[in-house]
């Protein structure tokens, strides 16, 4: 019988690829996730019956256990963005992950691999490294040979970086954004996931590896190339960090007084974020290591970014109008 792998996460924005490369690879996988009935676009990635979405809540141990029954391997790709409620930074990037660590290794399972992120720190400045810096903890304490994945902001046909910012660049002549000379080291998702898959294989060595693409930019420089590639010319105001803090300080009100059905557009702790530089550390192991490549964000990006172009698809065509007619 075929290798078992249990995603947890499974269908989000890494997990989905993760999820791709094993079905590809012959293994059944097991995508846990809180709605697996949103989950179902994942089923087509194996044959019938490989892929199988099933109900899973991180913060429960009896759920996770048996989401994990019978695993030859298990990926950790749940986090979370959001400080409040039920599934804040420490219930799911702390507890969560040391639930899933402390489980796999009573199972036996025989390969784990965790998703965390560049910047993860106990004694990080924001909450949200100090709980990805507590699940690492927690993670080795439990199960030393997990292999922790830590990439930089990752780019993708369904990611939250480039896909918000083109959006928000329809909306007038002036695109905000918060510390614009904060580095970054975009990683291709589908990377991420390509080291997830040798990981779950037991084809990598224990540790932690940080990941970033061939490219070392400002945030400023990235918007001033995602404008480029949706050919739209906007004004870029790089918000003070004081003041884009008392902004995130305002929507955490918001958000607060809600109950968190409104989601704020921007956070005191994300502000604190923006602070530090996202990029690879000196010495840390990286893809080189397991042999990849990474992918440049100018072969990807613009096969999902044209649907922000004023002519879509057509802006190709609608140039070569213009040049035919003069």
């Amino acid at each position: 019988m075929s290798k078992l792998v249990t995603i947890y996460g499974g269908s989000g924005f890494v997990g989905r690829y993760i999820a791709r490369r094993m079905a590809k690879a012959g293994w059944r996988v097991r995508v846990a996730v809180r709605r697996p009935n949103e989950a179902l676009f994942v089923k087509p990635y194996g044959t019938v019956g490989q892929v199988a979405p099933i109900l899973c809540n991180i913060r429960d141990d009896a759920s996770v256990a048996e989401a994990m029954t019978g695993a030859d391997a298990v990926v950790n790709c749940v986090g979370t963005f959001d400080k409040g409620g039920k599934n804040n930074f420490d219930a799911v990037q702390n507890l969560g992950a040391e639930r899933v660590a402390r489980l796999a290794a009573e199972k036996g399972v025989a390969q784990l691999v965790h998703l965390s992120a560049i910047g993860a720190d106990t004694n990080g400045a924001s909450l949200y490294a100090q709980s990805k810096g507590k699940g690492e903890e927690a993670i080795l304490k439990h199960f030393p040979d997990a292999v922790i994945l830590r990439p930089s902001v990752m780019f993708g046909p369904e990611d939250n970086f480039f896909n918000r910012f083109a959006a928000m660049s329809r909306m007038g002549p002036i695109l905000p954004i918060v510390g614009g000379q904060t580095k970054f080291q975009p990683v291709f998702v589908d990377d991420v996931a390509a080291v997830a898959e040798k990981a779950a294989k037991g084809e990598a060595t224990p540790g932690i590896y940080e990941l970033g693409g061939p490219e070392v930019q400002t945030f400023r420089e990235l918007m001033v190339d995602m404008l480029t590639v949706i050919q739209r010319r906007k004004i870029i105001l790089n918000m003070p960090f004081w003041l884009a803090g008392v902004m995130g300080s305002i929507f955490d009100a918001g958000s607060a007084m809600t109950g968190g059905l409104v989601p704020a557009p921007l956070t005191r702790d994300q502000v604190t974020q923006l602070k530090q530089d996202n990029v690879v550390a000196d010495g840390a192991k990286t893809f080189a290591d397991l042999g990849i490549t990474p992918t440049a964000m100018e072969v990807v990006i613009p096969q999902y970014l044209w649907r922000y172009r004023t002519t879509g698809q057509y802006a190709d065509i609608t140039q070569s109008a213009r040049n035919l007619r003069t």
